[in-house]
């Protein structure tokens, strides 16, 4: 009998908040982001369930070229580009586009003997991590214009500063520096991730670059997923695998750090740090068991935690515990365990089964 830890994977709440976006930027084309395994959810069915959009985003070459050999005919870009002059005769090979960021990729065109090449060329205007600066890039963009390898240019950027609903300073002067050094050109851009879809239409473009927000979670701190009209896409899944009956003073797991005040029953939950789940989530973390809300107990160990089955009807061995999905937002979770949706999601193990429901 297999192991009860499960990630339910919605493939049409997938679809539905790829229609969602389409809503928030009309007159976009969609770059599906499914870097990291599709945020952890699995490549090739979270593509199937994406397939109408209008392209798909990714770092990983291997993963690029599956897409490909699965008969995805979608623009595919590689957001860091390639590493060195062999991957381009891969990209010719597989039609892929690349993200331009550094000096050494131009240099690297340069010798290119490979034609048709689609590139996205990244300007650093203050996050300050991939990118061009200002200075150097209208040097880097004669040096593309020029070459007959390259077939279309588009020009992006991303912000570090969307989601941040208090103080959007950074992202102004980020949107400003971006339009100054790009206006004399009519060349497509790219700019708008999840928040700046969502927040700033004036980013949108011709590209945009939904990630977050595919997957049913919220990129902001002061709106959940449900207020912006989006369906969690994983949800996962163990059950109880011991009960327990505490006194007061009883402790449970590594290091005692949860202790009874009174007598209490708890359970044993098949779900742990090396599934995925996070660690450094304390005590009062929430969890649903038979659908009722409760919380986490103590350290969360390798392979279990322990839940408060204290006012819980019908808790029982293999009943069943939500840790994070439908009825749980995951971002809950993340906020509980100090961290983001986006780490809980991709960190989920590969020992854990994806099961595909509602597939289209």
């Amino acid at each position: 009998m297999p192991r009860p830890t499960q990630a339910y994977i919605d493939l049409a709440a997938l679809t539905h908040n790829l229609n969602v976006t389409r809503q928030y930027a009309p007159h976009a084309r969609l770059m599906a982001i499914i870097k990291a395994d599709a945020y952890g959810h699995g490549l090739l069915h979270t593509a199937q369930a994406l397939k109408q959009t209008d392209g798909f985003a990714l770092l990983e070459l291997d993963a690029a070229i599956e897409l490909r050999e699965a008969g995805y005919r979608h623009p595919i870009l590689l957001l860091e580009g390639f590493f060195s002059t062999k991957e381009l005769a891969l990209f010719e090979q597989y039609q892929l586009s690349a993200v331009i960021h550094h000096n050494e990729q131009v240099a690297m065109l340069s010798t290119c003997k490979q034609q048709g090449l689609d590139i996205f060329l990244k300007i650093n205007t203050g996050m300050n991590r991939l990118g061009f600066s200002p200075e150097q890039f209208p040097s880097a963009l004669e040096s593309l214009l020029t070459n007959e390898s390259i077939n279309h240019i588009t020009l992006m950027t991303h912000f570090a500063n969307a989601d941040d609903a208090i103080d959007n300073q950074s992202f102004t002067q980020q949107l400003q520096c971006f339009n100054r050094i790009t206006t004399e050109y009519e060349l497509p851009y790219s700019l708008a991730n999840s928040a700046a879809i969502i927040r700033y239409p004036e980013t949108h473009a011709d590209w945009v670059r939904p990630g977050i927000m595919l997957y049913g979670a919220s990129p902001f701190a002061d709106k959940t997923a449900s207020e912006l009209n989006l369906k969690p896409v994983m949800t996962l899944s163990s059950n109880i695998i011991a009960i327990h009956q505490l006194e007061r003073g009883d402790s449970t797991g590594y290091g005692g750090i949860f202790q009874a005040d009174r007598a209490m029953e708890i359970g044993i939950v098949a779900c742990g740090y090396a599934d995925g789940y996070p660690r450094h989530a304390l005590t009062n973390t929430p969890v649903l068991v038979n659908n009722q809300r409760s919380r986490t107990l103590g350290r969360v160990s390798m392979d279990m935690l322990a839940i408060d089955l204290t006012g819980i009807e019908n808790a029982q061995l293999n009943s069943p515990v939500i840790l994070w999905g439908k009825g749980l937002p995951v971002e809950e979770i993340a906020q509980a365990a100090g961290t983001i949706s986006y780490e809980l999601l991709c960190a989920l193990s590969p020992r854990v089964e994806k099961t595909v429901i509602n597939p289209i």
